[in-house]
């Protein structure tokens, strides 16, 4: 290797990415995937070490893989490492940089730090996290965010809320947007219509796709779908509502509003749905909703975007930011609203087309490339 080109190395810690057909494989996951990707491609001037659990991820070429104990799949023992083994293996690599690709970082290193910050849901909204991990997510970031050269936030709604929690110059914190799939676009209506047939699913259906979980707000959807059925005409009424995604925590009240509300026949939860079905998913769906109180980025609205989907979503945090003019928002505890917005869209087959237009017009804006080519420029402005 070049001298000139090991003088300018990064270790990236990529501990989340899980290439499980699970929940884990979503979310952070994702974004660490396809950033290493993307920054192998763009990056030909950095030899890049990744930090990784999982065997089953190949690194591409440009990119060293390190493979990290088993254990750091758990939280705990993923804690453990990055604080106690971490620094001396840092030592042994000697990079010039270190990007920690979620919130942490070693507490003793020297190094110069580069974070990656998704939200601050353990800041703002505690309440819907375990306690113990609001707590170590609040001290572990708050560290690392004061101890970094810079902190990428993945939406300005996320850099706006760093710098109103920490008093840290605003020229230390930037926004890097996420990317979105090429996968993720509209796909020929005999393809969706067959794929619709196997999965037995209805012509017209309204989706929700991520984690199950306080924060998301599906009590507020459940109560507006509810009202809009009661308002509907009769032909609209046979419009189902699927929730797809994981079990997160705090469920069980979902279910008991499902049966209260009397929607059990036309609420569904398929579950966790693997990456390669949500294209399918995504070009299947009427309508696309998240009304999600607090997100730092909203990758889901983005997808479903970028496949012509109409999206209505929350008018709060990042939501605005990734949908623009291009969706409808709406206040997230606004239930009359919701339900208007659901009637306004679901019974306006020119609105759908037009909103599907200004979707995919909207969505080619976000690319991965473009997110490597940002986040290079942020290891240029430290390594300087």
């Amino acid at each position: 290797m070049e001298l000139w080109r090991a003088s300018r190395h990064v270790v990236l810690n990529a501990l989340l990415l899980d290439l499980s057909p699970t929940y884990r494989g979503a979310g952070i996951s994702h974004y660490q995937q396809r950033l290493l990707e993307a920054l192998a491609t763009e990056g030909k001037d950095w030899h890049m070490t990744a930090l990784v659990h999982d065997r089953r991820w190949q690194p591409p070429p440009g990119m060293t893989r390190c493979l990290c104990p088993g254990f750091t799949a758990r939280p705990v023992g993923r804690i453990f490492w990055e604080q106690v083994y971490q620094p001396w293996l840092l030592r042994r690599l000697r990079p010039t940089l270190y990007h920690g690709l979620a919130f942490a970082a070693p507490v003793t290193t020297h190094i110069p730090l580069i974070i990656t910050v998704h939200d601050l849901s353990f800041v703002r909204f505690p309440e819907t996290l375990p306690p113990w991990k609001a707590r170590y997510l609040r001290w572990m970031t708050r560290h690392a965010i004061e101890k970094a050269r810079r902190v990428i936030a993945v939406s300005e709604s996320t850099r706006q809320d760093i710098l109103r929690w920490l008093p840290v110059p605003p020229t230390k914190v930037v926004t890097v947007h996420n990317g979105v799939d090429a996968h993720f676009r509209p796909l020929p209506s005999s393809v969706v219509a067959e794929w619709r047939r196997r999965r037995g699913l209805p012509e017209r259906f309204i989706l929700y796709v991520g984690t199950l979980q306080p924060r998301k707000n599906l009590a507020t959807l459940l109560r507006a779908y509810a009202l809009w059925r009661q308002e509907a005409p009769a032909y609209g009424r046979d419009i189902p509502l699927v929730l797809a995604g994981a079990r997160g925590w705090y469920t069980e009240h979902l279910f008991r509003l499902v049966e209260e509300l009397a929607l059990k026949a036309w609420v569904h939860f398929p579950g966790y749905l693997p990456r390669e079905e949500l294209p399918y998913w995504y070009n299947a769906a009427t309508l696309f909703v998240y009304p999600s109180r607090f997100e730092g980025f909203g990758l889901p609205v983005l997808e479903a975007m970028a496949c012509g989907t109409p999206v209505i979503a929350a008018r709060a945090s990042s939501l605005p930011e990734v949908v623009g003019e291009a969706g409808v928002l709406v206040s997230p505890e606004d239930v009359p609203g919701w339900a208007t917005a659901l009637r306004r869209v679901l019974e306006d087959k020119a609105l759908q087309h037009h909103l599907a237009e200004l979707a995919r017009q909207r969505a080619a804006h976000f690319s991965w490339k473009r997110t490597a080519q940002r986040t290079l420029s942020v290891y240029d402005d430290v390594w300087a």
